[in-house]
């Protein structure tokens, strides 16, 4: 049966975004697999890698909020592809020419470019896939960024064999380069003009509600939970727990790609209950149980995939909860714009998590990884519970 000219404009649509987170959770994942090798090579401590990472992640939430009415006056797509190259250009001149000054401009760099994906991304999505495909939509390109950062650790080690770290960099860079080609390639016009559309909604300061800032906390704790396991597993395993570092990447392979699968999986799941709050508290009750697992006992390669893959599934499964907690907390047509306000929650959370598990690894205590990561978990999982049971704001259109 022929595809209607829309529907091939709303998959054009789908897939060149979901190329676009794709390329951002890569990339934020270039450098966490090569930190001992960058520790080595730059002649740095931990807390200086971390200290890149934190900047990243202070440049990212100073500049996400504006990035979203940048958004709205000059067009998602033109911004998205600016973030693109300029996240492509960090690591290609990176790569060219490392160093420690030259790590922090990259971190700045890319956090900038990083500050661009979720209100271009949402912009585009709303205007160009269809109200009853939305939800669909949102589980796809979630997909897409977990399934890009699940990837990165094997392909990073993969292409330091082949053309070494700098090289590796540069490969990196390039695949930015190559979805925002794409994306300027692609017949976008209508997608555009349809966003502007959407431009009219209440200001930040509007959205600044208890639910929402609790959100915000929310979000915050979620990042500094699972932040130390994405960043520091392989250097903790490999520096505490005698792993090799194709054993240690392919544990943390197996947790980023287990999350992505988990993603789907809790789609389904929150499509089917409305205890969207009790749902994350579980899922982050049984992952903060294995990361205790893991810290307290010595297990081999593949029990220690297993337990990372299962550990990475639950805490996947919650996101699309999670998604619909922020959904229940925003009024109706501000969607677009509370999530961007809830995620610099992650970006807060971003600026302690490298220093602290930074600080851990340098002292010495790589099991901390996993302790310190399970309390985190246990926190976020109570403020999940707590946010359930919140008053709810009047019932949003499409409720």
């Amino acid at each position: 049966m022929a595809i209607s000219t829309t529907a091939r404009g709303e998959l054009r649509t789908l897939v060149l975004v979901c190329a676009a987170h794709f390329a951002s959770h890569f990339q934020m994942l270039v450098f966490p697999p090569l930190f001992p090798l960058l520790r080595d090579s730059l002649g740095v401590g931990f807390v200086e890698i971390g200290l890149a990472l934190t900047l990243y992640n202070v440049v990212s939430a100073l500049t996400q909020a504006p990035m979203g009415f940048l958004v709205d006056r000059v067009g998602a797509r033109i911004v998205l592809v600016g973030g693109l190259a300029l996240g492509g250009a960090a690591y290609v001149v990176t790569g060219l020419f490392p160093s420690y000054p030259m790590l922090l401009v990259a971190a700045a760099l890319v956090g900038l470019a990083n500050s661009v994906y979720h209100p271009a991304d949402y912009a585009l999505l709303s205007a160009g896939i269809g109200d009853a495909r939305m939800g669909r939509a949102f589980s796809v390109h979630t997909f897409a960024g977990y399934f890009g950062g699940a990837i990165a650790p094997a392909i990073m080690l993969l292409l330091v064999t082949w053309v070494g770290m700098g090289g590796a960099i540069i490969a990196a860079g390039m695949v930015g380069w190559v979805v925002g080609l794409a994306l300027l390639a692609a017949p976008f016009g209508a997608v555009t003009r349809r966003a502007a559309e959407h431009a009219g909604m209440r200001g930040a300061r509007a959205l600044l509600t208890p639910a929402i800032l609790g959100l915000v906390l929310f979000f915050a704790m979620i990042s500094l939970s699972t932040g130390g396991i994405s960043n520091f597993t392989v250097v903790a395993l490999v520096d505490g727990f005698g792993a090799t570092l194709t054993s240690a990447n392919g544990a943390l392979t197996a947790f980023l790609l287990a999350s992505a699968c988990g993603v789907l999986a809790g789609g389904v799941l929150a499509d089917r209950t409305t205890r969207h709050g009790e749902v994350a508290t579980l899922g982050f009750g049984l992952t903060a149980a294995l990361m205790l697992l893991i810290g307290y006992t010595s297990l081999g390669p593949f029990w220690l995939a297993l337990v990372m893959g299962v550990a990475g599934f639950l805490s996947g499964m919650i996101m699309p909860s999670r998604d619909m907690l922020v959904r229940q907390a925003s009024p109706p047509g501000a969607e677009g714009r509370v999530f961007g306000i809830v995620t610099t929650g992650f970006n807060f959370g971003g600026m302690v998590s490298p220093v602290v598990f930074g600080a851990l690894m340098d002292h010495h205590l790589p099991a901390w990884l996993f302790f310190a990561s399970a309390i985190f978990m246990l926190m976020t999982a109570a403020l999940a519970l707590f946010g359930e049971r919140r008053p709810r704001p009047a019932a949003q259109a499409g409720d």
